[in-house]
């Protein structure tokens, strides 16, 4: 099925959708201090982001004072904000560990963004530092197939698309019972997500077989963590895929020199795109492609 995908339905010159993940759930101003927190600093990222090229923002709400926040409020205020500012298409979160599945799609339901991430598969989720010999962190990601099912189903029911966050080959399988089942319908959209100790090494024959395990009608994006971002977003635009960057997932516009919004990470990604002969698909392109429904 999966080669099969590629030398059919890869197109190098199709416009490339790129989204920007605004902001995420650990790091904070004392490590990055372009990180928004409110949600006028949300719309200000946001509209940075849009002018530089970005179709879709992915965001993880947090309060006034920069701490993670689960609550429907919190999202609901950085929601107007953004649409307020610009266009731009709204993806939210609802990956998290220690809350309960209703409060993973409490935001989902209450505010019906046009994207939603399904996280595909339990894990281990680390960060580990060569240098001092030992993990930064470490937790156990669940996410086992009852409660993807659950979250899928409120996100059908409100007309939200799932964007499905894979961080391994499994992952991807996992799709396909949900698939057969009718949850999920397309066009697909996933996200390879590369560069997590517990989920698959960061190289570019890794990103290849996963795209070959996707199925049609599928529309995909790399998601690079840390300083293996620009090289794996590189391999995806020639690829024909699509990418991710933001101060979620990196902080570094070229090694030492640190971004100091999100725009400017964005405005890279344009630019690599641009320079491999494609485009940086529109609102309009991306909401055609993924058959949205809401802002």
């Amino acid at each position: 099925m999966g080669s099969m995908w590629i030398k059919d339905n890869q197109n190098f010159e199709r416009p490339c959708m790129i989204t920007c993940a605004l902001s995420g759930v650990v790091a904070n101003r004392s490590q990055c201090t372009a990180i928004p927190y409110t949600p006028e600093e949300y719309a200000a990222q946001a509209k940075g982001a849009y002018e530089a090229g970005a179709a879709v923002v992915h965001i993880h709400a947090r309060t006034r004072d920069g701490l993670p926040s689960y609550e429907v409020q919190d999202y609901k205020n950085i929601y107007d904000a953004v649409t307020s500012a610009c266009p731009i298409i709204i993806n939210f979160s609802t990956g998290a560990i220690s809350i309960t599945t209703q409060q993973k799609i409490a935001h989902i339901q209450a505010i019906k963004p046009a994207i939603g991430a399904l996280n595909m598969g339990s894990m281990n989720y680390a960060k580990y530092n060569p240098a001092k010999k030992n993990f930064v962190f470490e937790f156990v990601f669940p996410n086992p197939f009852s409660e993807i099912v659950q979250i899928v189903r409120a996100m059908n029911e409100v007309g939200t698309k799932p964007e499905m966050e894979c961080f391994d080959m499994g992952h991807i399988g996992n799709s396909y019972p949900l698939i057969d089942m009718g949850l999920l319908r397309p066009p697909f959209q996933y996200s390879i997500i590369m560069g997590v100790t517990g989920g698959i090494p960061p190289t570019i024959p890794n990103m290849v077989r996963m795209v070959e395990m996707l199925p049609p009608q599928s529309d995909w994006e790399i998601i690079g963590i840390s300083l293996d971002q620009w090289r794996l977003v590189a391999g995806a635009i020639a690829l024909g895929g699509n990418v991710r960057v933001g101060l979620e997932d990196n902080f570094y516009v070229s090694p030492g020199v640190m971004a100091d919004s999100n725009g400017r990470l964005v405005e890279k990604a344009a630019r690599m795109v641009r320079d491999q002969g494609r485009e940086p698909a529109t609102v309009d392109e991306c909401r055609k492609r993924l058959g949205l429904v809401h802002t």
